[in-house]
């Protein structure tokens, strides 16, 4: 029943921050500075599971939406960070609650001291998921980085 609302609520702050209710955005067709977000299951339901936010979402055909600088951003039960995904693009499915791309991605840990780059993704929001298909490489560091963007 969690996941239905999580559904919903991604679909109606889509619906939001595409301005629907709004004529001037209605014309424009796209959001700026998108995000969603969906939280753990109870006992935690009050900690964010997974924030996923784009500087731009323009909407396609069959309820996509295209992000621009794609960012998913992942925490544990008590709210600290956990990874951080970038990708300069995707194409976000939020009835199907997917997001890929074949463009390049970067996984990196929330202290930076290890990251993932590769082309080509896709991400399967109900197991949390993560496949990158090509030019996989992996760098683990010894302590803790400075963060680095895409």
């Amino acid at each position: 029943m969690n996941r239905k609302l999580n559904n919903a609520g991604v679909i109606l702050s889509v619906l939001m921050a595409l301005g629907m209710a709004s004529g001037h955005a209605q014309q424009s067709g796209h959001a700026n500075d998108f995000t969603s977000v969906e939280y753990f299951e109870p006992p935690h339901q009050m900690s964010i599971k997974f924030r996923l936010s784009g500087a731009e979402a323009q909407p396609l055909a069959g309820g996509l939406l295209v992000i621009n600088q794609f960012k998913l951003e992942t925490y544990e039960t008590n709210g600290s960070p956990g990874l951080i995904v970038k990708a300069p693009n995707c194409v976000y499915d939020p009835l199907h609650d997917t997001a890929s791309s074949p463009g390049h991605l970067r996984l990196e840990t929330a202290d930076g001291s290890s990251h993932v780059e590769g082309d080509g993704f896709l991400w399967r929001q109900t197991n949390s998921f993560l496949t990158i298909s090509n030019h996989v490489q992996t760098v683990i560091e010894g302590g803790p980085k400075r963060k680095t963007g895409l």
